[in-house]
C-alpha cells in the first residue's frame, strides 16, 4: 500500500467510476472520489470498508471544494461529465460548466508533477471515410456538443505534457452504476425485454469495448506512464468496429428470438459513423481481454435482475 499513489477521481461513483475505483484498490492505491451523486446512487457501496478509500460529496465544479483534494493527489481521473449526446443536448449549460470549464479550472489547478489520465470519446472523429481507419492522427471533427467539449479538454490536457488521453469506444458491460442507454448495453435490454428494435441508419459504424478493459486501460497507463505520456490512445476492440446492423445480428446470435428492422423515416440523433485502429495502445502491449460477445452473455444474465429506467443518464 505504502508504495501506491494518491489517486483523485472526479465523478467516481459513475458507470465507470464504479468498476474502475475498486480495481485501483485492489491494485494497492489510494482513491478519494468526488461525486456529486445526481442519480442516488450507492455504486461503491462495497469498497466503503477499504482503508485506502474515501469520499467527498459535492460539485467537481466548485473550486473550493475541488482544491484542497487535488493538493494530495499524485493522479487525477477526470471522470466527472454530463456523458453523452442526448444527455448533453437536454441540458446544454449544464454540459458547459462540467464537460468544458469544470475540467478545465482542474486542470488549471495542478502542478506540473501531478498526472492525469483524462477520459474522452473518441467521437470526436466524427464521419470517418469509407473503409478507412481512424488512427490518433486523424483530424477531429466532432457532430455533438459532448464531442466537442471533450475534443476541447483534450487539447488543453495534453498541453501540459504530463497526461495520458484515452479515446474510448463505445463501452458496454454491466457496473455497479448501470447505463442502459450505451447502445451495446441497450440493444441488449430491448433484445431482453422487448425482444425487437427498430434502427435508425443501420449501416452506421462504430467501435465497442468492455467496461473492465476501459478500467485495465487506466493501469496499464498509470504504469507505464512515463512511455505513454503526452499523447491520446484509442481504446477500443479491433475484432468490433461494428454497424448497427451487425451489432444486432451478434445479440440476435445469443436470443434468437430478437427481431430488429430498418426505420424507412426518422434519423440517429448521434450521427457518428466510423471504424477505429487501436494500434497505438496495443502496441504499448495492452489487451483487451471481454470480448463484445462476452459482454452480450454478461448482460443477458444482468438484464434477468434489472427492470427500471433509472439506469441510464436520459
Amino acid at each position: 500500500m505504502a508504495d501506491g499513489f494518491n489517486i483523485l477521481i472526479t465523478g467516481g461513483a459513475g458507470y465507470l467510476g464504479s468498476v474502475l475505483v475498486p480495481a485501483l484498490l485492489d491494485a494497492g492505491h489510494r482513491v478519494t472520489v468526488l461525486d456529486n451523486f445526481m442519480f442516488r446512487q450507492n455504486s461503491l457501496a462495497a469498497v466503503c470498508h477499504h482503508p485506502g478509500f474515501d469520499v467527498v460529496s459535492g460539485d467537481a465544479r466548485v473550486e473550493d471544494t475541488v482544491k484542497p483534494l487535488v493538493r494530495d493527489a499524485d493522479v487525477i481521473i477526470p471522470l466527472a461529465a454530463l456523458v453523452g449526446a442526448p444527455l448533453c443536448d437536454k441540458d446544454p449549460v449544464g454540459a458547459a460548466t462540467t464537460n468544458r470549464d469544470g475540467q478545465l479550472m482542474l486542470l488549471g489547478l495542478l502542478g506540473r508533477d501531478q498526472r492525469v489520465l483524462m477520459p474522452v470519446t473518441n467521437s470526436g472523429y466524427g464521419i470517418g471515410e469509407q473503409d478507412k481507419f481512424c488512427t490518433e492522427e486523424t483530424p477531429l471533427r466532432p457532430v455533438s456538443l459532448y464531442g466537442r467539449h471533450k475534443v476541447e479538454v483534450e487539447a488543453a490536457a495534453l498541453d501540459r505534457d504530463n497526461t495520458i488521453s484515452f479515446r474510448l469506444a463505445t463501452v458496454f458491460g454491466m457496473a455497479p452504476r448501470m447505463r442502459i442507454d450505451l447502445l451495446v448495453n441497450d440493444f441488449v435490454y430491448r433484445a431482453v425485454t422487448d425482444r425487437a428494435v427498430v434502427l435508425f441508419e443501420s449501416q452506421f459504424k462504430r467501435n465497442y469495448i468492455h467496461i473492465r478493459d476501459v478500467a485495465g486501460a487506466f493501469l496499464h497507463g498509470l504504469g507505464n506512464f512515463e512511455t505513454m505520456k503526452g499523447g491520446p490512445y484509442n481504446v477500443g476492440l479491433s475484432d468490433a468496429n461494428l454497424s448497427k446492423w451487425e451489432l444486432c445480428e451478434r445479440i440476435q446470435a445469443h436470443l434468437p428470438s430478437f427481431v430488429f428492422l430498418d426505420a424507412p423515416i426518422g434519423e440517429d440523433p448521434d450521427k457518428r459513423d466510423y471504424i477505429v485502429s487501436n494500434a497505438k495502445i496495443e502496441g504499448t502491449g495492452f489487451r483487451p481481454v471481454h470480448s463484445l460477445d462476452d459482454g452480450i452473455a454478461e448482460l443477458i444474465k444482468g438484464y434477468r435482475m434489472i427492470r427500471n429506467s433509472v439506469y441510464g443518464n436520459v
